[in-house]
């Protein structure tokens, strides 16, 4: 799979992402539903928990695990993905933690394409963020 950035101007580079890419070759496509913070637990009659309730660095960080997670079940890692879309109720507070976010994808020396969307309220109340993912090999 080649990549090609696509970039009219540089503002983006900083936040670790280009404003577009053409990727030729890819033979596998992989679209991870939105990933939370949560993790199994029986116990709950969704049979998950929320891992690290309204805290905004906590979620983001388990989360981008549970991206990795699926990637790993795709027989994918990070510097596969090719688009990102964060949700949140708090952009502000996404955008102060944004570190958590930079290092993850920094380690895959990558820069997908991303949207962050402000949404009033996520699947469950406690939720701050959740994570799209597409990846292409």
């Amino acid at each position: 799979m080649n990549r090609k950035s696509i970039n009219p101007t540089d503002w983006g580079l900083r936040y670790s992402m280009d404003q577009g890419q053409v990727v030729e070759g890819a033979t596998r496509h992989l679209r991870c539903s939105g990933q939370i913070a949560v993790e199994p637990d029986p116990s709950t009659d969704l049979g998950i928990r929320v891992i690290a309730p309204n805290e905004m660095r906590g979620q983001i960080g388990r989360a981008l695990a549970n991206v990795d997670a699926v990637l790993g079940w795709a027989g994918l890692s990070r510097e596969y993905i090719v688009a990102l879309r964060f949700f949140t109720t708090d952009i502000d507070g996404f955008l102060e933690n944004y570190d958590v976010y930079a290092g993850w994808i920094g380690e895959a020396g990558a820069r997908p394409p991303q949207s962050l969307i402000g949404v009033q309220r996520l699947v469950l109340p406690e939720l701050l963020v959740e994570i799209e993912a597409e990846a292409a090999a």
